[in-house]
């Protein structure tokens, strides 16, 4: 409570420091002779989401503004903040450059009328949450709206991209400093002139440290999200080609930390091209995900374990099991309460994973919890939860009482690789430890699972029912067979059975999030109950149909 006190106060003092005239008249623009650099963002674009902004339509999370042709949203009301956020970061802008001439002419537009409405610092705009991308995004853009535009407005777009850059770096906050002087950095190195030269150099050498802490010896990101370790080397690969491009020496500290999450990213990607949607990564495109390794140098071995995950591979399954306890702290706004969820791809498609929550998506809080992930659950506790009330709003959705303690054994032998987790996210509650083991023969393709909950230090003193989750993929459907028997199945591809001596096989209704979307699908539930004197053990088989 002291701490959520003392950053709400620290956070108003510094809203209402931002917002002050003094402060105001700090963020000056650096004034510049042209552009040293044009950064050019590895992600790839899409030319249809740019023809349907150059006509005036703009869609964020499933919902639709259309503006019609040369409106603009900037005094539109958004259908909701993940709306209004993907709006202000311009998320639209390197889709829009796609249309050619038209499209810069367009983008030169909206950022004009947005300058025109909020080019002065406001809580919402302004907030650093929303500047880092937008001053990324228009660091990859700034040359195309600089040539749409006469010399004095271009001069002035730089001036503002400056000011806005500044205004940033003093924003900056431990769990995402990274980014957001990876942004700014950017800014300082399309820039020409001696003034943008002096911000620079402090810059990088601020990003150096940041990215000691952001990213792990093995190239996990601090929050254990595949996709924030994605994300980030593709940053930090457009800041490296900038420097490069203008002769500036990159920070060793920046090239070791490409190294490392290049080896981590390569570590996840799955065999239908994306990353597994885990500890707060959403749903990723093959196409992205190349975009990161691009160039990429090939790996010295294949890696079992990054980040905290563990992979075990056959021909036809694929499977990442979470085997490390959440973030924690600033890192765990994003973080996931779903102790040894595990994804399981057969035959190169998605068959098992989670919910795929990610910041991005319009969903509630609890889709962070264990029953939205293919892991064991007790009743309907969760081992762990984002903060709420005055500490929610203080700290952020930050996760408590998750796992502190989670372990992981791996044995290798020939034809088998064997997996053994546990954890204490449910010894508080109910004095019990659950132990995942995942057995998987790699000559028969079938992965053999056992559940157990051991007691630590106490009897549990009552009945008390668990389930083993399996969430499916949207396009998979479940139809229990037969007894403790049930056929998964996806249409053009072979069916697999899942098999249990569960006390109870249920298939649920269940959502799982693309592209910040929810989708209906469903799950298996593997039902049974801890007796009193505690001790219980599910077992369950994936196996070819």
């Amino acid at each position: 409570m002291f701490a959520a006190a003392g950053a709400a106060l620290a956070r108003q003092a510094r809203r209402e420091w931002l917002g002050s005239p003094p402060h105001r008249m700090t963020l000056k623009g650096v004034a510049s002779h042209g552009l040293a650099a044009e950064p050019r963002d590895l992600r790839p674009a899409d030319p249809q989401v740019g023809a349907a902004a150059l006509a005036g339509d703009f869609t964020y999370a499933g919902q639709t503004l259309s503006l019609g042709k040369g409106g603009h949203p900037w005094d539109q009301a958004s259908p909701n903040r993940r709306f209004a956020v993907a709006l202000h970061r311009f998320e639209w802008l390197p889709h829009l450059l796609t249309q050619g001439e038209a499209g810069a002419a367009e983008a030169l537009r909206l950022v004009l009328e947005w300058r025109r409405l909020f080019g002065r610092w406001n809580d919402f705009s302004w907030d650093a949450e929303v500047m880092e991308r937008r001053l990324f995004n228009l660091a990859c853009a700034i040359g195309d709206l600089s040539r749409a535009a006469g010399s004095e407005e271009a001069e002035r777009l730089r001036s503002d991209l400056a000011r806005q850059a500044q205004a940033l770096a003093a924003q900056a906050e431990t769990w995402r400093d990274a980014e957001r002087l990876t942004a700014c950095a950017l800014v300082y190195a399309a820039l020409a002139g001696q003034p943008a030269e002096q911000k620079l150099q402090p810059t990088l050498d601020r990003l150096a440290s940041a990215l000691e802490a952001a990213v792990a010896a093995d190239g996990g990101h601090a929050s254990r999200s595949p996709e924030g370790a994605m994300e980030l080397l593709i940053d930090l690969r457009v800041l490296d080609e900038t420097l490069a491009s203008r002769g500036w020496p990159a920070p060793q500290a920046l090239l070791n930390a490409i190294d490392r999450l290049t080896g981590a990213v390569r570590f996840f990607v799955l065999a239908d091209g994306r990353l597994p949607a885990l500890q707060g990564g959403g749903d990723s495109t093959p196409g992205r995900v190349a975009a990161a390794l691009a160039h990429a140098r090939p790996p010295d071995a294949p890696a079992a374990r990054r980040g905290g995950f563990e992979r075990l591979e056959s021909r036809r399954l694929q499977v990442f099991a979470d085997a490390a306890a959440p973030a924690a702290g600033p890192w765990s706004l994003t973080a996931c309460a779903q102790p040894a969820a595990v994804e399981i791809l057969a035959d190169g498609a998605l068959l098992i994973g989670g919910a795929g929550w990610s910041p991005d998506a319009v969903a509630p809080q609890a889709v962070r919890l264990a029953p939205a992930a293919s892991t064991a659950t007790l009743g309907e506790d969760s081992c762990g939860a984002p903060l709420g009330g005055f500490a929610g709003r203080a700290l952020g959705p930050r996760l408590a009482g998750a796992p502190a303690e989670v372990r992981a054994a791996r044995q290798e032998a020939e034809g088998a690789v064997w997996l053994e987790l546990s954890h204490d996210g449910w010894a508080r509650a109910f004095g019990l430890r659950h132990e995942r083991r995942l057995y998987l023969d790699l000559a028969a393709d079938d992965l053999r699972g056992e559940d157990r909950f051991t007691p630590i230090d106490r009897p549990l003193g009552r009945y008390q029912p668990f389930a083993a989750r399996f969430h499916l993929d949207p396009g998979v459907t479940a139809e229990v067979e037969a007894e403790r028997v049930v056929r998964l199945s996806r249409p053009g591809l072979p069916d697999w059975l899942l098999r249990s001596d569960a006390a109870e096989v249920l298939v649920e209704p269940a959502i799982r999030y693309q592209n910040a979307v929810a989708q209906r699908t469903t799950q298996v539930l593997l039902r049974g109950q801890v007796p009193p004197e505690g001790g219980a053990r599910l077992r369950w088989r994936l196996e070819a149909g």
